[in-house]
């Protein structure tokens, strides 16, 4: 019986993480659940999976958990906060940790769980995005082992010989991701001037949180992405494309010195990779459909627009800058993005603000994670400074 932390278990990777294992109850329980502060829906999930912990990122909400729970007779343990979680992700409970907290906040316990040697399921992109040399660090240290769960990143996998190898011995030339181009593929920047929240949160393919789909629409999501291919598969920033996929149903590919491009493909759904990091090596079902390709019709692909989707261009100008400018820019998305769904930031602005604060916080070398959440505070005011004045 494999013990899963699934950390973020009300989002949608939760969700699909929890789909998978209610289909093998023979081989996985979801021994530790969390979430940030939906307590109705955590003391749900409790209610049906029964964990051995349940954590809410929100020590003033820890009470309101336990009532729920204790209301609805489920008896497990109930922490809250920081140490919790990082506790929880480390700690004799679990065997695996799905990491899905969104944002810099996974950072955390994803460390904890490399440390201890975890089999670490990673979802949480920014975790790596801001700390990709210390969480590579700390997954030597512990010996654990890292399967990506981004369905790009987990299709990469797939298409490499054992996993993440020395891709330069493996006659690997170049990494390939898909993306679906968002809501807005094809439009230009006059097109997007009034864009709206509900407009951009409206993607043609995925059902995802509203910052999620935000970064997917401006393409900042697709440049995270590109980082943590670099980190995760040893790839230089040149070594490394994005091909605009609409139908999303070629995840990513790799290609080889020989000619050949493997490719991963299959339907439009987060459990076939979760299902695949799950049992790796072996492979179980995932309630996904199977893909009908003569019902799918032609397959389309085109080189991304930099010059409208400005995020992706930061992306790749953050890697070859290297130190923590993926950092700054990860911090810096992340305060524009909170802004245009306030509605106080234009859609076009997002990327304006990520590249002023680039230039105005040059990147350093990457010491610690203290010095590293340092950075991230430094370049979140950098930016609340310059909504401020754009105010």
């Amino acid at each position: 019986m494999n013990k899963v932390a699934v950390l973020g278990a009300t989002g949608s990777i939760g969700a699909s993480t929890l789909d998978v294992i209610a289909r093998h109850p023979e081989r996985f329980r979801a021994s530790v659940l969390s979430a940030h502060s939906n307590v109705t829906a955590l003391a749900e999930l409790c209610g049906r999976f029964r964990p051995e912990l349940a954590v809410i990122a929100d020590p003033a909400l820890e009470g309101e958990l336990a009532r729920k729970l204790a209301a609805a007779g489920v008896h497990c343990e109930v922490a809250s906060g920081h140490d919790a979680l990082t506790a929880a992700a480390s700690g004799a409970l679990c065997d695996t940790v799905v990491a899905a907290i969104v944002g810099a906040a996974g950072l955390a316990s994803t460390l904890a769980a490399a440390q201890a040697g975890k089999r670490l399921l990673l979802a949480n992109k920014e975790s790596i995005v801001l700390g990709g040399p210390l969480l590579l660090q700390a997954l030597r240290a512990g010996g654990g082992v890292l399967i990506p769960v981004d369905s790009e990143h987990n299709a990469i996998f797939q298409c490499l010989p054992g996993g993440r190898p020395d891709l330069a011995k493996s006659g690997v030339r170049r990494l390939v991701l898909t993306a679906s181009g968002g809501p807005f593929r094809g439009r230009t920047r006059a097109d997007l001037a009034a864009v709206t929240p509900d407009q951009a949160c409206k993607h043609p393919k995925w059902s995802m949180g509203r910052k999620i789909s935000v970064d997917s629409a401006t393409l900042m999501n697709k440049g995270l992405e590109v980082i943590e291919a670099h980190h995760l598969f040893g790839a230089p920033a040149d070594a490394i494309d994005v091909l605009v996929h609409p139908q999303s149903l070629v995840h990513s590919l790799v290609e080889y010195v020989d000619g050949s491009v493997l490719a991963q493909l299959g339907n439009p759904d987060m459990r076939t990779a979760i299902a695949h990091a799950l049992a790796w090596p072996e492979r179980v079902e995932a309630g996904v459909p199977p893909l009908n390709l003569a019902a799918s019709g032609a397959l389309q692909f085109e080189a991304p627009d930099l010059d409208t989707f400005r995020c992706l261009a930061l992306a790749f100008q953050a890697l070859r800058a290297g130190g923590d400018a993926p950092a700054i820019l990860n911090a810096a998305n992340e305060v524009a993005v909170e802004a245009f769904l306030a509605g106080t930031l234009p859609f076009l602005a997002i990327a304006e603000v990520v590249e002023a604060v680039l230039t105005e916080l040059p990147s350093q070398t990457v010491v610690d994670v203290e010095s590293l959440v340092a950075r991230d505070g430094e370049a979140r005011g950098a930016a609340r400074r310059l909504l401020k004045r754009a105010c």
